[in-house]
């Protein structure tokens, strides 16, 4: 039986970290960084780059579930919206694997002070800041594990979710 780890959260939540502890934690596992599929420059907002993101998305998690080295495959990526998990996970073919939906969030004053460490490091724009902020309540209502990452380190993190 195969594990599919979808884990969503707002940007700054800890996702990509929490990821590649995870991958060193869990037997036989991949991960894929949603935002590794649309890395663009200029980066553009379209109907047509939305549907590019999904399929790339989709492939590519459809090759790892398939793979008979893999038996945790983890996926990252904001999914603030019931519609984009459905998008993600309609195409995938999932059957003898388990989805494991899990959300990671931190408190606004947590969440702030790692995205200002990032813009003042030149990692991140000073308009993510904002946008985050807007998406962390849109967690509230998704069916998934909710894991709160404020003041704990991604090793703590990644070990919760691999006891899921």
């Amino acid at each position: 039986m195969k594990t599919l780890y979808i884990i969503g959260g707002p940007m700054g939540a800890g996702k990509t970290t929490v990821c590649q502890v995870l991958k060193k934690t869990l037997p036989d596992s991949v991960f894929l960084d949603g935002d590794w599929c649309w890395d663009a420059h200029p980066f553009q907002v379209t109907e047509e780059t939305k549907q590019m993101v999904l399929r790339n998305i989709r492939f590519v998690l459809g090759q790892f579930l398939h793979c008979s080295a893999y038996r945790s495959v983890i996926f990252c990526w904001v999914l603030h919206e019931q519609a984009i998990l459905d998008a993600v996970l309609g195409g995938l073919d999932l059957t003898g694997c388990a989805v494991k939906n899990i959300s990671l969030l931190c408190s606004e004053a947590e969440l702030r002070a790692r995205l200002q460490r990032d813009v003042e490091s030149g990692l991140r724009t000073e308009d993510v800041i904002g946008r985050s902020l807007a998406r962390l309540p849109a967690y509230a209502g998704l069916p998934t594990f909710k894991i709160d990452t404020t003041g704990r380190t991604p090793a703590e993190v990644a070990a919760q979710i691999a006891a899921l």
